[in-house]
Parts: structure tokens; sequence; C-alpha cells
């Protein structure tokens, strides 16, 4: 019999994208709640009958001082410990947009050598706010978030959304690693162009894991897949399966449920 998989859903202030988040863990049948930053911080054992932690995406705090660094900044003064514990017994988190921002300034992706001030996300490359449909290639088997081999597309809405890495050696040592869980991919099989590459990110990353594989974060939404009538051309295509965004949910609903 399957267990029931509990996620905890985060929010604070400026996070915009939380209710789509629950209804994305409610469709494939997940006990998604609710939580203010706040309360898991004056009580972190919350965490004890939890499986999943979601970060969902938005402008946590106005992204004031940048994006994510606020809400990186209140989880690691409060809960860094309880988190890593968390982690550590074989519990996963999922941070989208806004929420893969607070996981890279957290040290938790890419976390191991790679962590601290190896890699960043900041400013698009275009200089201004990026919104449109991106093709994701998945590079990694160890993400029970994702399946190696599929393609994903789904949307971006960001203007601090590029990967940058300290040095070329280490972006190849993370894609070596299968650490890079995502990657932008245009019609050629290129990382680099733009517009398929909407913030100009190194190898073209769009989301990392950590060693583990269970700590998942990527600047695209699968929150904004979660139907097929949620796409641009959908009236163009077949239809057929689980939209997109919907199967980062199921992926691990069918891991953390089992």
């Amino acid at each position: 019999m399957a267990k029931k998989v509990n996620v905890l859903v985060l929010r604070a202030s400026g996070i915009n994208s939380d209710e789509e988040v629950v209804h994305a863990w409610k469709l494939v049948g997940a006990s998604p709640k609710l939580v203010h930053v706040n309360d898991l911080a004056s009580r972190p054992e919350m965490l004890d009958d939890t499986l999943i932690i979601t970060i969902p995406g938005g402008f946590s705090y106005g992204d004031d001082v940048g994006a994510g660094q606020i809400l990186a900044q209140r989880l690691l003064l409060s809960v860094a410990e309880p988190m890593r514990a968390f982690v550590a017994r074989g519990g996963g988190i999922l941070g989208i947009c806004n929420g893969f921002q607070v996981l890279v300034k957290m040290g938790l992706l890419p976390g191991g050598t790679a962590g601290g001030d190896q890699v960043t996300v900041t400013y698009n490359d275009s200089a201004r706010f990026e919104a449109r449909w991106v093709k994701l290639e998945v590079c990694t088997d160890r993400c029970p978030f994702l399946s190696l081999g599929t393609l994903l597309e789904m949307p971006v809405e960001h203007a601090e959304g590029r990967v940058v890495t300290a040095s070329d050696e280490i972006a190849k040592k993370l894609l070596s690693e299968g650490r890079v869980a995502v990657r932008y991919i245009d019609d050629d099989g290129g990382h680099d162009s733009y517009p398929a590459n909407p913030n100009g990110s190194t190898l073209g990353i769009a989301g990392l894991c950590d060693d583990t594989g269970r700590v998942f974060g990527l600047m695209p939404h699968p929150d904004r897949h979660i139907a097929h009538t949620n796409h641009p051309l959908w009236t163009r295509r077949t239809n057929e399966g689980s939209p997109d965004g919907i199967t980062v949910f199921e992926n691990a609903v069918r891991f953390w449920g089992s």
C-alpha cells in the first residue's frame, strides 16, 4: 500500500505561486500543507512527518537585496540544521524559480564541494524579465523528481535566472556528476542560443540537484504546465499522457510514496 506523501509548501511575503503548487500536489494524490516560513521557524518539528518541502516561485520579500537572498537567510538562521537533517533522513526538497534561487543562496544547491560561492543565480544576459516557454532536457538519473532522457516543456518567468559557476571546470564537473538536472535545449540540440536559453546560463543549466538527488531546484515552472490546455499550442498537440509539468510531481509521489 502506498504511503501518504505529506508535502510542506512554504510561503513568505512576495511568494506568489504557492496556491498553484498546492493544487499541483493535490492533483497527483499528495497531501500538501501551506505553511508560513515563520511557523516553520517556530515549529521545525513539523518536518518530522513531512516527506517533501516545496519552495514555490515569486519574489520573496521583494527580492530587495537579490533574488531569494532574504528568504535564504531567514531559513539559514532558523531551520538550516533541521532542513539538512530532513534531507539526511531521506526527505526531498523542490525549489521552483525563486525557490531555486533560495536553495542556491542557502548552499543546499548544488551542495558538496561546489557549494558556497562556487555557483550562483544572477541577472539574465538580456537584462530584462523573460517570460516564455522553454524546452528542457533531463540529463541526470539521480533525481527522483525526473526521468532521464525525457524532454519537458514549461514556462520561465524571471529576471534573475542565469546560473553562473566560478569556473568552467566546476560547471563541467557538475554535469559529469549528474548534478545538472535539466538544461535548456533548442530544436537543434544546442544549449546556449537565445531565446531557447532565455537567460544565458552556463552550459544551458536550468536546474540542479544535490549529491543525493533529492534536493532539486529549477528556474522553469512545472506548476504552470499541469494541464494540457496550459500549453500555448495545445490545440495542435496530441495531448497524450501527463502534461510535462505534472510529471515532476508524479515522479516524486511515486518515489516517496512507494
